[in-house]
């Protein structure tokens, strides 16, 4: 690698504060971090892991986007927030309990195997959030600290999921391959499977490539502060991602856990979500630094390990509150959140976006219940196949949930390959209340997709049937209604080394770039150049073969460099991270199929505000749309025609209601709170 520095940056362009480790190439003892080494005293106090590099990626970021603000910025922003609501305590609001859901990230591995961590693994790791958040007596969580709060957050696994449908609020998603790196992670896992921002808290349970990370968060930011541009954050990457290891309690382990200590408490979501809603950690991450929270000692640095009281520093302090969530001790040692950190964290909840549209959630509010519902959800295929004329033949997998009060033992399911004649498979079997089993069916065909429907179960009609069809695309094919498709590339510095092509078909270029220009002289503080796009025109009905090299033979994803082609609706279709001198990637766009199944929903139907007393506001459904509004038991209140995007609400008793949105095209449906 001809003059090349070593140490790595990330390509992301919102604040997160990350919780991880990278290698470093000259010194293999050290590990680097956004450009700071990390000496083996350092790393002792954590068993070999970095937890957190949140100064070193918040100045990384800073001189990336010059929208991003400063950390005195975003200070003089919330201070006086956060001593509003010290004021004003009515403005807390109670309880906040916050809608979770946690993407299971997998390669096909059995329920149960790493990283196919399962459905009580998951729901520990809220439990431990709960306890720690609410300072539960008798819980880990419990503290006699005079400062010690109850922060009066809560949060809860979702019950419905973002096309209305019931859920435990655990998504299992097969991505086909084996680890992910963090540049994968966020230009990749995150897009393909985040569920609406402002509704959930989305949680990522995930096998990192780099077997030293815990977790990353992504922290909140602002849109009000004055003479600065509105920059949220990218929404689409909005969230908390952990190692599978590290997600949930011991404590609950039923016996099929995959969890490794002294990690194994829960207490690394405890903390990033900690940084999700504004919390910095207790050091300051400066010597002696500051926290910006009145009530915690001032720390010389980290802690890791578990010390013992009193322990003074040179700073002044007498003894540290090394049990504080935000300091990086052994999860069995930590047990405080302050008072003053509770006050940061609502402050936040109040104000910062999405954060804020958190509170009005009813994603948590379980909807009314079928005995006899299942759901069917295509798996994703993970065979490449050639670009032959006749292609080897796929088997699709399915997955069928139990989504009613009545175990489930038998389902009908019609299917149908590439638009062909109908045919039905039969499943039998034993699945409680959200358990799921595996359906396997041969589709005789290497392109083109399954679209499969479940029409009866429990030898009975499904009582939902907003949750009975899905598809499976087979191997590498791009079934599109639009032949409109755009191409990302992320550069490491040396451009000069980086080419692509993609070719038809015929073996003619269709689009091709490269050599670009190098960065002179980068440091580790030197941001990566902007991303790449350029829009692609691909009719269908043919096959492509893209092509990517690295003179070098290093890739661009040491520097976390990526490439991605995404359809006319954004959802990513081909991409790419982890080569080193070469990588290619094939696939055949035909016309579409089913892509109603196939592409995920941008906009879905929304209502605000919410709660509401008088007039709802509709967002993303059309004039003269017809809906029809239930109350909490399933019974129709209201119905009528949409107008001016608006519903007159005011007439209801107080209480949870749902929204039906029906047109020709689709059917949605969005929750409500009248108070």
């Amino acid at each position: 690698m001809k003059g090349k520095t070593t140490f790595k940056l990330p390509f992301l362009l919102f604040l997160t504060l990350f919780c991880l480790t990278f290698g470093q190439k000259n010194d293999p003892k050290d590990k680097i971090v956004f450009g700071k080494v990390y000496s083996l005293e350092e790393l002792r106090k954590t068993n070999g892991f970095v937890r957190c590099a949140s100064t070193e990626y918040e100045a990384m970021l800073q001189q990336k986007d010059p929208k991003r603000m400063t950390e005195q910025q975003f200070e003089d922003w919330i201070g006086p927030l956060i001593a509003n609501a010290q004021a004003n305590k009515s403005q807390n609001g109670g309880v906040i309990t916050i809608p979770v859901v946690v993407h299971v990230i997998h390669n096909g591995q059995a329920l149960g195997t790493a990283p196919n961590i399962t459905d009580t693994q998951v729901q520990s790791q809220i439990t431990v959030m709960n306890n720690d958040y609410r300072k539960l007596t008798g819980t880990p969580g419990a503290n006699t600290s005079p400062v010690g709060a109850d922060t009066m957050i809560q949060f809860a696994l979702a019950k419905v999921d973002p096309k209305g449908n019931p859920t435990n609020g655990v998504d299992r998603v097969n991505l086909c391959q084996p680890s992910w790196s963090t540049a994968a992670i966020d230009s990749y896992v995150k897009p393909m499977t985040i569920w609406d921002p402002t509704k959930y808290m989305n949680m990522w349970s995930v096998n990192f490539s780099d077997p030293d990370l815990l977790g990353y968060a992504q922290f909140p930011s602002n849109s009000t502060l004055p003479g600065l541009n509105t920059n949220g954050g990218y929404a689409y990457t909005d969230g908390v991602v952990a190692n599978y290891a590290t997600f949930g309690s011991s404590t609950y382990n039923d016996g099929t856990f995959l969890l490794a200590a002294p990690y194994d408490k829960g207490r690394t979501m405890t903390h990033e979500v900690g940084h999700f809603l504004g919390l910095r950690h207790i050091w300051g991450d400066a010597n002696c630094g500051t926290d910006y929270v009145a009530d915690t000692p001032t720390h010389r640095t980290s802690n890791g390990g578990c010390p013992a009281h009193p322990k003074s520093n040179t700073c002044g302090t007498p003894d540290e509150m090394f049990e504080n969530y935000m300091d990086y001790t052994y999860d069995t040692c930590m047990n405080i959140f302050t008072i003053n950190q509770k006050d940061r964290m609502v402050a936040v909840m109040n104000n910062s976006p999405r954060r804020m549209e958190l509170k009005t959630s009813t994603a948590d509010i379980a909807i009314p219940l079928f005995a006899n519902d299942a759901e069917l959800k295509g798996e994703r295929n993970c065979f490449d196949t050639s670009c032959a004329d006749t292609p080897a033949p796929i088997t699709a997998q399915f997955s069928i949930y139990n989504r009613g009060t009545s175990a489930l033992t038998s389902a009908v399911i019609t299917y149908s390959v590439n638009g062909g004649a109908q045919q039905t498979v039969n499943w039998n079997g034993n699945l409680a209340q959200d358990k799921y089993a595996i359906i396997s069916i041969p589709s005789g065909a290497g392109s083109g997709t399954i679209s499969a429907k479940i029409t009866s179960v429990n030898g009975v009609a499904d009582q939902r049937a907003s949750n009975d069809a899905s598809s499976v695309v087979l191997g590498n094919t791009i079934p599109v209604s639009n032949t409109n498709f755009t191409f990302e590339l992320q550069l490491d510095y040396w451009g000069s080394e980086t080419t692509w092509d993609l070719k038809n078909s015929a073996g003619a270029v269709v689009y091709s770039g490269g050599p670009y220009t190098d960065v002179p002289n980068p440091t580790s503080s030197t941001p990566l150049p902007a991303v790449m796009t350029q829009n692609w025109v691909l009719p269908v009905n043919d096959c492509y073969t893209f092509t990517i090299n690295d003179s070098e033979g290093d890739g661009i994803y040491e520097y976390e460099g990526f490439y991605r082609v995404k359809n006319s609706a954004g959802n990513i279709v081909v991409g790419g991270y982890d080569f080193t001198s070469s990588q290619q990637k094939q696939f055949k766009v035909l016309g579409a199929l089913s892509t109603s199944e196939v592409t995920k929903d941008k906009n879905t139907a929304g209502v605000y505000p919410n709660p509401v007393s008088d007039v709802l506001n509709v967002t993303n459904v059309a004039n003269n749309t017809k809906y029809e509004i239930y109350n909490a038991v399933g019974q129709i209140v209201k119905s009528g025609a949409l107008e001016d995007q608006k519903i007159r609400v005011a007439e209801l008793t107080k209480g949870t209601y749902f929204i039906t949105f029906k047109s020709d095209k689709k059917t949605e449906n969005v929750k409500f709170i009248k108070k």
